[in-house]
């Protein structure tokens, strides 16, 4: 049988077109994320310069120095792993079975219920939490932060986990169940070790909404409680905007989560995969 050589050559265009229109939507993430480091490389004077230069003359290494000399930086990254772990922990732990329940009861719109609490804006709760948190004597301890998070965290989990379970195959678990297994034991020992792809993507999309969280932080953290994103807020100044020690603080507060996320692409590409072809 002869080669077909026009197939061939339309998957190469198709696979040429695939990769153009990825690189038209990402690049503009990756102009900004370009520019971030190139300003962090920066002295004063190139940074005001105009037109705007990309490389710099001389490396200015010491805009990252300023930002642990100015601010407790290791102190706030402390912080935002503890916030961060501590609130994704707890909302995989209530979400994971939550999104279980309502997948099995059929009851997606209690998780829109859910998710709405995502998408409403937090400043709607913020200020009354605020007053309670002072009330009872947490205020400016990680506690509260901690607390509020779990309104960004538990609605991810829920959601990812609902549409994760929606698509597994009910006949393994009502197996389990004619063996003598209660609900919760084929919860445990089928659907839970099924899920672990759903577990990891909606651990690693909490767990980053939870570091990128700034509101939260200004306004409930304390001197010695304020996470990452507040240190970026604290390189400005009245005076002036210093640009490169604030684009040095940005690149350290985006460095961890890059770094997580390139080493757990695989297991979100493919849990994200399988959520998508199980009906999520």
């Amino acid at each position: 049988m002869r080669p077909s050589y026009g197939s061939g050559a339309s998957r190469l265009f198709r696979r040429l077109g695939f990769a153009l229109a990825v690189l038209v939507i990402v690049s503009p993430a990756i102009l900004f994320f370009v520019w971030m480091v190139s300003l962090s490389l920066k002295n004063e004077l190139d940074n005001s310069a105009y037109p705007p230069v990309l490389i710099p003359s001389e490396w200015a290494w010491d805009n990252y120095a300023a930002v642990f000399e100015q601010n407790p930086f290791l102190l706030y990254t402390w912080n935002s792993v503890i916030v961060s772990g501590v609130s994704t922990l707890v909302a995989l732990i209530v979400g994971v079975p939550a999104g279980y329940g309502l997948a099995k009861a059929r009851a997606a719109g209690i998780g829109i219920v859910v998710l709405i609490a995502r998408m409403t804006p937090g400043l709607s709760f913020l200020i009354p939490l605020f007053i309670l948190f002072r009330a009872i004597g947490l205020a400016g301890t990680l506690w509260p932060l901690v607390v509020i998070h779990l309104v960004i965290s538990v609605p991810i989990v829920v959601w990812v986990m609902l549409g994760f379970y929606e698509g597994l195959p009910g006949e393994l678990e009502e197996a389990a169940l004619i063996d003598g297994a209660t609900l919760w034991q084929a919860f445990v020992k089928v659907a839970l070790p099924l899920s672990r792809p759903g577990i990891v993507v909606s651990a690693i999309l909490s767990f980053i909404f939870s570091w990128n969280n700034f509101v939260f932080g200004v306004v409930l953290a304390g001197r010695e409680t304020r996470t990452l994103p507040v240190a970026v807020y604290n390189s400005l100044s009245y005076e002036q905007v210093s640009w490169g020690p604030l684009a040095a603080s940005a690149i350290l507060v985006t460095l961890p989560v890059l770094v997580l996320t390139l080493f757990v692409q695989r297991e979100i590409v493919g849990g994200l995969a399988a959520w998508a072809v199980k009906g999520g």
